[in-house]
């Protein structure tokens, strides 16, 4: 898609049951980086969808997630240097939904 855009989402969730979940939720909308970390291609509606679904989970006072747009995705390409494991970007696909 056209309109997707990069997105590097990092948490801190004070409660272990809330991390859980939203680690849940972020694994159906990007790939897992390290913990907390998360790169994901979103279309505007996908953000939105993560947004709410986000904070359905936090509590506002408690918990943190930034949503950090690193731009276009067909016009970015992270220059992510990885140090002890190795790390494997987004590959570029169709998603059928």
């Amino acid at each position: 898609m056209r309109d997707e855009r990069t997105y590097i989402v990092t948490y801190d969730i004070s409660d272990s049951r809330r991390w859980r979940r939203v680690f849940k939720i972020m694994n159906g909308f990007g790939q897992w980086i390290q913990l907390s970390v998360f790169q994901c291609r979103l279309s505007r509606r996908r953000r939105a969808e993560l947004e709410t679904r986000l904070r359905e989970q936090i509590k506002a006072g408690e918990d943190h997630v930034l949503l950090i747009d690193v731009g276009p995705a067909d016009k970015t390409d992270l220059a992510i240097e990885s140090l002890g494991k190795n790390f494997t970007s987004i590959q570029k696909q169709a998603v059928v939904i």
